[in-house]
């Protein structure tokens, strides 16, 4: 991690940076070195007062959605499928799972479930191999659904936007890969943790906290090796790099793409109050593309006020991605969602 200022360390550390994955004859850090040079500009017309209160009124400006949207987010957080009706994590092995409240089940469901809901099979291993959804020797229980219709024995769809949601009530069960191993996450709409929820807790709106940052493209394009609680690595696609001065220090975060369908950056990092006030596993920013589109120098807006937390900040079952290396900030952002009391 690194420490002081980082402004004065700038033309070493971004080459190390790069050495992890971009040859020297590619002429990304060129590029960003001009951009981080270009910076120091900026920082000494703040210094002296000239357009401070200009960049103040946008960044308040940019704030006036703020209430809502984290309005909006205690919906989604609390909401019946949300992240506190996550009730259950449940390694699938090979061959035959039964799923029920009953006790000679493998996965087993909240009482009052039914005792035999299902059979989930499992041919092969990730990213290959097929689960498939079939019926106790009974047929399927009354209610039991697959995406909203009664259910049907068949396979499954475990990865996308969309994977099948297997219901029973306000239980739901879905089947996810990670790694080499298929996993059942199961929710409770129900559960004590959403019963039980009291809200979120936010640091105060601040509109030093809403940044303009420069974009630095990588070309071509990066693959960037995320870490997650529970061992595994994702591989998702990194475009480029944001930098931007916060505090008299030059910071740069390295965005991937979690779905290519859509139109956002998806940030995860940490920062030092992980160690205190917000989540120790690091917070989420999502953010829209940057002005030029990803393959060209530009800007983009950064507002930490919405940084929010991972559903592991919830939930023990959640399987969340973690701050790679360079995303661990040195300096403290103030900002976003704060530490979830349970």
């Amino acid at each position: 991690m690194m420490r002081g200022p980082v402004c004065l360390s700038l033309p070493r550390s971004v080459p190390q940076l790069s050495s992890r994955r971009v040859r020297p004859s590619q002429v990304v850090w060129p590029i960003s070195f001009a951009l981080a040079l270009a910076l120091l500009p900026s920082m000494a017309q703040t210094a002296s007062g000239q357009g401070a209160s200009a960049v103040s009124a946008e960044a308040a400006q940019g704030l006036s959605g703020l209430a809502e949207w984290r309005t909006q987010r205690e919906m989604e957080i609390s909401a019946p499928d949300g992240w506190l009706t996550l009730a259950g994590l449940e390694w699938l092995k090979s061959g035959v799972n039964s799923v029920g409240s009953a006790p000679d089940n493998q996965i087993h469901l909240p009482a009052g479930s039914p005792d035999h809901l299902g059979l989930l099979t499992v041919s092969g291993k990730a990213p290959d191999g097929v689960v498939q959804l079939l019926s106790p020797s009974a047929g399927f229980p009354p209610d039991v659904t697959t995406d909203g219709k009664p259910a049907r024995e068949g396979s499954l769809v475990v990865d996308g936007a969309k994977p099948t949601i297997v219901a029973w009530h306000g239980v739901s069960l879905v089947v996810l890969k990670r790694g080499d191993r298929f996993v059942v996450r199961m929710k409770d709409a129900g559960s004590s943790a959403r019963t039980g929820f009291r809200g979120l807790k936010w640091y105060a709106p601040d509109p030093h906290y809403r940044v303009t940052a420069r974009w630095v493209p990588f070309k071509p394009p990066q693959v960037q090796e995320i870490p997650t609680v529970i061992g595994t690595t994702l591989k998702l696609p990194a475009p480029g790099i944001a930098m931007f001065l916060l505090n008299g220090v030059i910071v740069h975060l390295e965005p991937v793409i979690e779905d290519p369908s859509k139109q956002i950056l998806f940030f995860i990092l940490s920062d030092s109050t992980s160690q205190s006030t917000t989540y120790p596993g690091g917070r989420f920013l999502h953010t829209g593309l940057p002005d030029h589109g990803l393959d060209k120098p530009g800007s983009l807006i950064l507002d930490f006020n919405r940084l929010e937390n991972p559903p592991c900040a919830y939930t023990v079952y959640a399987t969340c991605p973690l701050p790679p290396d360079m995303n661990k900030l040195p300096v403290a952002i103030e900002a976003g969602e704060r530490l979830y009391e349970r």
